[in-house]
This record gives structure tokens, C-alpha cells and sequence, in this order.
């Protein structure tokens, strides 16, 4: 097998039935696999790792834009809707895509009169149970990462904001779906203290081994290949982060891929992972190029059109190395939470409940 760059992998023979001691969860941003997979001139390092590690090439986004799919692999439901507004009780939009007025690909699609009622009615501020609420129930222990964020259980909707007078969202509440909760984002919540700036404490707790049993990190939209406005990513000088007016974002690819060497160099360096059985899973929430493809979850809208995020790169990465695994079949968010309650005994959360919408990707965990 051929050494990845950057990369020190376990050679223990797999066992399909061993559960995972830690998973580490990244949530890419806005593309498909044409945009990665195959791209080595952008993401050299993320094509090494699909070239030797697990890799979906079935998995979509539950639906567009972003927010409904970091709520789904929360929770196991997209709330019923579809906008990237900020967290709060007295939080209402309307929808923003698969709408006439959306001005991009999902115009193609629609919602019906019903859902778009339904989804401006919506506080986004969301009640029921959560992967947070599985985890403790079974003694597991979590924490959420966040990059750029200014400080723990930080409430704002963008950081660092205005800074000379041109907003700048390298921090993105949508981004993080921990506070759309009242069971995590309420008053005096001990849970809150456990969303964290990603700088400073990830690279702590990993050094020092507190390292929880599952861990989320979203990264900065500079590092999670989104992008920031040419303004903005100017005045803060990283011109690469750059998003353009439309085509392959070379730039924002090229960051995330960068971001994704150290960081997934720095879990695999760890006495963590030499020690354990550990996966970790790199996923993109949906695909901002191409259609509303959806996966086993995905919404049904107007004249029963399925309105999904598009076809989205997963790979999954065992720290005790099998046979490389590529699969097709047709998965989603739902799909990837089903299978870390299954493989750590959780029980379910509503979509995830029936494998007509979620479906599993446990051979991908096969460590």
C-alpha cells in the first residue's frame, strides 16, 4: 500500500464489529465530488486520502442551502427548512431555496404552498432530542469545534463582523448547528461551555488526551472551502479566500485542502489515535454546483420532486487500516448519524429511525 504524505496510518487487520472509542466529525463546505475528487490540483492531499482510506461516492446533501443539513446530523431532521438564518426564538424566514426567487439551480425544483407556509412559520429555535442528548444517556462524551469562533457558547451570528466597515463571516452561526437547540442554547446550559473556538483547544485537548468520544468541528469558512466576499477576504489579506462570481472555487478548495493536512496529520499523530480505535469522518454539507440530487431522506416538494443537496464527497478514515472501501450506494447526513448510534447503541432520532431514510454506511467504519 502506498504511504499517504502527511499521513501515519495503523496496519491491524479489521474487524467489521468493533465500535469506534473516538469519531471525529468535519463538515466541509458547498462541493461536489467533481469539484474534489480527481481535483489534485487543488486538493492533492484529500485525493490521497480517498485513494487509501474509505471514500462515499453516493452521499448527497439532505437539501439546500447549509443550515438543514448541519440540523440533520444533529438531530436527524432538517426542521422543515430551508434558509441559513441565525438562531432564536423569534427567528422566522422564509425559505431560500427551491423557490422562483432563489437565483440559483434549486428555482428548478419547488416547494410546495404548504411547506413554504410551514417553513416561514418556524422558529429557529428547535425543540426534541439531539446526538448531545444520546451520548450523555449512554455516558459518552462530546465537544464541538468551531473555527474563528471569538469564545465559548459564543451566541452572535457572524465573528469577527465589522472590521473597518466591510463585514467579514469567518465564523458562521449557520455553521453550527449546536445553537438552533433549546437543549443546548438556553440560560445558565452547562452544554454551551463545551462549543468551543477550535484555535487553542483542539490542539490542547488532543495534546493533553482529553479527547471526547465524539468530536465536531466546523471550520472557519476560509478553511471549510465556503469562502468569504473578494472584500472581505481581502481586508483580513487572504486573497485565496476569495469566492468567485461563479466556476470551481480554486482558492477556498485549495484552503480547506491545506486545512485538512494539518488537521487530520495532527489527530493521526496523536497518542489518541495510535492507542484506540478511532474513524474520522470528513464530510461536505451539500453541493452548491449541481442540482438537488438528494439522498434516502431527502424532502419531497411540489409534484413529488425530490429536493435534495446534490452529490457530495464523504471519506471515513480507521485508525486500525482495512482494505480500501469505496461504495456508491446512495446515503446522506441521516445516513452517517444512523450509523454512529448504531455502531454506540444510541437508539435513533427521527429520520434515522427507519433505513428507508437514512440507510447505513457501517462497511465504511470497518475497523
Amino acid at each position: 500500500m502506498t504511504a499517504v504524505s502527511g499521513v501515519i496510518g495503523a496496519t491491524a487487520s479489521a474487524d467489521p464489529g468493533a465500535k469506534p472509542d473516538h469519531i471525529f466529525y468535519i463538515m466541509m463546505e458547498n462541493e461536489g465530488d467533481a469539484q474534489i475528487l480527481g481535483n489534485t490540483a487543488d486538493a492533492p492531499y484529500i485525493n490521497q486520502l480517498a485513494a487509501r482510506y474509505n471514500v462515499s461516492t453516493g452521499f448527497h446533501g439532505v437539501t439546500h442551502p447549509s443550515l438543514p443539513n448541519y440540523l440533520s446530523m444533529l438531530s436527524g431532521d432538517f426542521q422543515g427548512i430551508w434558509d441559513d438564518c441565525k438562531a432564536g426564538a423569534d427567528v422566522k424566514c422564509a425559505p431560500e431555496e427551491f423557490v422562483s426567487d432563489s437565483g440559483d439551480g434549486t428555482s428548478g425544483a419547488s416547494l410546495t404552498p404548504e411547506q413554504i407556509a410551514s417553513a416561514s412559520a418556524k422558529p429557529h429555535m428547535f425543540g426534541g432530542r439531539t446526538l448531545v442528548d444520546e451520548l450523555e444517556d449512554k455516558g459518552l462524551s462530546w465537544k464541538a469545534y468551531m473555527g474563528a469562533m471569538p469564545q465559548a457558547g459564543f451566541q452572535g451570528e457572524f465573528a469577527p463582523g465589522n472590521v473597518n466597515g466591510t463585514t467579514v463571516k469567518l465564523y458562521a452561526e449557520k455553521h453550527n448547528p449546536f445553537m438552533y437547540f433549546s437543549g443546548i442554547n438556553s440560560p445558565g446550559n452547562a452544554r454551551l461551555q463545551k462549543v468551543v473556538p477550535f484555535e487553542n483547544n483542539f490542539d490542547a485537548d488532543l495534546a493533553s488526551g482529553k479527547v471526547p468520544n465524539f468530536t465536531w468541528i466546523s471550520p472557519d469558512q476560509c478553511d471549510d472551502m465556503h469562502g468569504l466576499s473578494p472584500a472581505a477576504a481581502a481586508i483580513i489579506n487572504k486573497p485565496t479566500c476569495a469566492y468567485p462570481d461563479s466556476g470551481v472555487s480554486h482558492g477556498p478548495i485549495h484552503l480547506g485542502d491545506d486545512y485538512l493536512k494539518a488537521t487530520v496529520t495532527k489527530i493521526m499523530n496523536s497518542n489518541t489515535w495510535k492507542t484506540s480505535n478511532s474513524s474520522i469522518v470528513i464530510a461536505w454539507d451539500e453541493n452548491d454546483y449541481s442540482g438537488f440530487s438528494g439522498g434516502p431522506g431527502s424532502p419531497v416538494g411540489k409534484n413529488g420532486t425530490v429536493l435534495g443537496g446534490g452529490d457530495a464527497p464523504l471519506l471515513v478514515i480507521n485508525s486500525k487500516e482495512g482494505p480500501h472501501h469505496s461504495s456508491a450506494d446512495v446515503i446522506d447526513h441521516y445516513s452517517v448519524l444512523a450509523t454512529i448510534e448504531q455502531m454506540w447503541h444510541l437508539g435513533c432520532l427521527a429520520n434515522t429511525c427507519s433505513p428507508k431514510t437514512s440507510g447505513s454506511l457501517r462497511d465504511m467504519f470497518a475497523a
